[in-house]
């Protein structure tokens, strides 16, 4: 018997109706002869509203105690769904994190999956049931819960898809698939029908917010594909998977944009080896991750470093780099939250030239200043100011003829 991994977003199971519809669709794949493991968010805002209360409470959240209460959201959802399912009379058995066996690093907000002993799953496949598993959390090797951060649960997903060797691993939003570019900027946006795990990563890198990057870069580790689908309308979405060479590729698949981004300038900098090594290992030490990163050529013995982050990350960036002045013989340290990156993407870009030159083109028409730029073999990247980055998306989708 073939086996699915089904995963369901905050929106696909925001209220009572969503959660019986939900049933309702799991009931019908296993009754036409296709096992099922559900994994499950917390219901609607569920997460957002637990934040907000423990920022009522106090000013002092560990991440211990910020993990015990935002795993809770979850456990409500899976509970209620198996309640649905047995109204409908399919036999379920839901699952915390440590109970499906998510074995995770013991870094508290945004651990990272180690292991998957599915062991108590495979039972409950073997005697007919379907586990209903909470996403977004797991258990750490030193027996703490822990969350996976933003967009866990579908990494949680795709992670018991691989280790059940499942046939595949549908994430169920409020979209119906994944559009050439955002379908609230561009209405003529279109939905793409299939997309290779190296594009979607990109596309989750840099702004595309169907899919969690974690989930992607999993999938293709473990060659676990991915449908990408509606739960309003049930409709077939957008498959993920792996390139076909035999194909010819478009030249750009999609326009992202990402307004969550920031950067910081560390000015006067001695130009000489290892200074940037210990600015940049600052930041690693803090779990900082660090995206495009610009020197500017030496004057008169010194030069300044800049560099793009997520602008969470803003704060503890500038205390880092602030501490390290006297280390590093610097002169200061600028920052700026009033950017955005918009981002090409496509793997036809590898045997097209000229895809840079009329990128350029097109946002210099558009009287758009590129601060930044970033590139990959399928990628690229621009900073530019926040502000700017729907126009950029509207003119650079209609260059590429992407509708």
């Amino acid at each position: 018997m073939s086996l699915v991994v089904q995963k369901f977003g905050g929106t696909s199971v925001g209220d009572a109706d969503r959660i019986r519809a939900v049933a309702d669709h799991v009931a019908r794949t296993r009754r036409a002869g296709t096992d099922v493991v559900v994994v499950v968010s917390a219901m609607g805002k569920t997460t957002d509203q637990l934040v907000r209360l423990a920022a009522d409470v106090s000013s002092v959240r560990p991440d211990r105690e910020i993990d015990m209460l935002l795993s809770s959201g979850e456990r409500i959802t899976m509970s209620l769904l198996c309640m649905a399912l047995a109204e409908l009379g399919v036999d379920a058995m839901s699952f915390t994190g440590s109970q499906a066996g998510m074995i995770t690093d013991t870094v508290h907000t945004r651990a990272k999956i180690l292991e998957v002993k599915a062991d108590r799953l495979r039972a409950a496949l073997d005697a007919g049931a379907v586990p209903v598993v909470a996403g977004f959390q797991g258990v750490s090797t030193d027996r703490e819960v822990t969350t996976l951060g933003r967009g866990g649960s579908d990494t949680t997903a795709v992670a018991l898809a691989a280790a059940l060797g499942a046939d595949a691993c549908e994430i169920y939003t409020d979209v119906s698939g994944v559009f050439t570019t955002d379908p609230r900027i561009v209405p003529e946006a279109r939905k793409l029908a299939r997309v290779s795990y190296e594009e979607m990563q990109e596309m989750a890198a840099t702004g595309g917010r169907v899919l969690a990057l974690r989930s992607v870069e999993f999938a293709r580790n473990h060659n676990v594909p991915l449908h990408v689908r509606s739960s309003f309308t049930w409709e077939p979405g957008t498959w993920v998977d792996k390139e076909d060479p035999t194909m010819e590729q478009a030249v750009v698949t999609a326009v992202t944009h990402d307004l969550s981004e920031a950067k910081v300038t560390v000015t006067g900098v001695p130009d000489r080896p290892g200074l940037a090594a210990k600015l940049f290992r600052g930041l690693a030490d803090r779990n900082v991750n660090v995206d495009m990163i610009v020197q500017n050529v030496s004057i008169h013995g010194t030069t300044d470093i800049s560099f793009t982050i997520p602008e969470a990350d803003l704060a503890v960036s500038t205390e880092v780099c602030q501490g390290l002045l006297p280390l590093l013989e610097a002169t200061g340290v600028i920052s700026d939250d009033d950017v955005a990156r918009v981002s090409l993407i496509g793997v036809g870009m590898k045997t097209h030239p000229g895809v840079t030159a009329l990128t350029f083109e097109t946002l210099a028409d558009a009287g758009i200043n590129i601060e930044m730029i970033s590139t990959s073999s399928i990628r690229i990247s621009c900073l530019i100011r926040a502000g700017q980055a729907e126009d950029a998306v509207r003119a650079l989708h209609a260059a590429f003829e992407l509708a």
